[in-house]
């Protein structure tokens, strides 16, 4: 009989990675603050004092550094999972991931596996700037080699990160700053969620909402609003951008025959328009409107938290897209 538990975001992270640990003595952690500190965001709270300080392992302020180690270790058997503190700082060590890690499995003609996994959160919602709130997802989506996940859930956190450090691959594994204190019921058994499985948060029948990780959470807020006009929104979780669930979102348009896609990224060049493009090409005649995009726009993320919120997408936002979609919009 399953049992279940109520637990964190952060939380079910930290089971994650010690579930992980005791099952496979080469799963080791890098990165700063990691160890007694437990993490920026307590995600990596008492790992040190269980696993000790060779599986734990604070490291200098260096991402290039610490990530290169990391990729050294993946190419000689271990698995490592590298804690990168904020999004924005894996622009420092993009050689490393992006040059190296990505691509050394296909250099070597599969010779050499690179199973690791890059930890970091992004996203806005803080008040933190600029150069601590953005969603570089795309980035990493757009050169081969390497996969990307967002969960948006503790469920979906857990399940997907011990799928990811079993993946045997480069992982980008991106949680979102704000949704670390949120609380959901996990199993207490242990659980997978396969990379590529994108998962319908809620079902409906007039349009279909794609989005990841806290967005998915702003698109529900909007179903419930537009629930009240009579409006049935489905939203679809993608979980992981590579590898891309299309055909779930397909599967989805041919009941709704409209499509909005929302993300907090800054919507010009976002993931959302190669869904829109791929969906144009591989579901054209199931389409009764264009496909809509939410993104954030097209500038810096602002210090002041109102002018955050003003760049960033809201529910209204999201609202007023499906209005747009169904013609309602006066």
């Amino acid at each position: 009989m399953s049992t279940k538990k109520i637990v964190t975001y952060a939380e079910a992270i930290n089971e994650a990675l010690r579930e992980e640990m005791h099952s496979d003595p080469d799963v080791i952690l890098l990165g700063e603050d990691i160890g007694s500190y437990g993490g920026v965001f307590k995600v990596t709270k008492g790992l040190l004092d269980e696993f000790g300080r060779d599986r734990v392992i604070d490291t200098p302020i260096s991402e290039a550094g610490f990530i290169g180690a990391g990729i050294g270790a993946a190419m000689t058997g271990m698995k490592p999972v590298v804690e990168i503190m904020w999004v924005d700082f894996t622009l420092v060590a993009m050689d490393q991931i992006l040059n190296q890690a990505a691509k050394m499995s296909y250099m070597s003609g599969g010779q050499t596996k690179v199973p690791l996994v890059i930890r970091t959160q992004g996203g806005g919602g803080r008040g933190n700037a600029a150069q601590h709130s953005q969603s570089l997802e795309t980035i990493f989506a757009h050169v081969p080699g390497i996969k990307v996940v967002l969960p948006s859930t503790p469920y979906d956190a857990k399940g997907l990160l011990k799928s990811s450090i079993r993946e045997g691959c480069p992982v980008i594994f991106i949680e979102h700053k704000m949704l670390y204190n949120q609380k959901a019921e996990i199993p207490s058994e242990e659980y997978f969620i396969p990379l590529g499985k994108a998962d319908i948060k809620r079902a409906g029948k007039d349009i279909t909402i794609v989005s990841i990780s806290r967005m998915v959470h702003f698109c529900l807020d909007a179903a419930k609003e537009l629930q009240k006009e009579g409006i049935e929104a489905e939203v679809i979780d993608l979980r992981t951008l590579v590898p891309l669930d299309l055909e779930l979102v397909k599967k989805s348009v041919q009941k709704t025959h409209r499509l909005l896609i929302v993300h907090e990224a800054t919507k010009s060049y976002g993931w959302g328009a190669e869904v829109a493009a791929r969906i144009q090409e591989e579901a054209f005649d199931e389409l009764d409107a264009p496909v809509y995009r939410v993104g954030a726009e097209d500038v810096p993320i602002p210090y002041n938290l109102n002018l955050e919120k003003e760049t960033l997408p809201q529910v209204r936002d999201i609202v007023d897209a499906v209005r747009n979609s169904l013609y309602l919009s006066i």
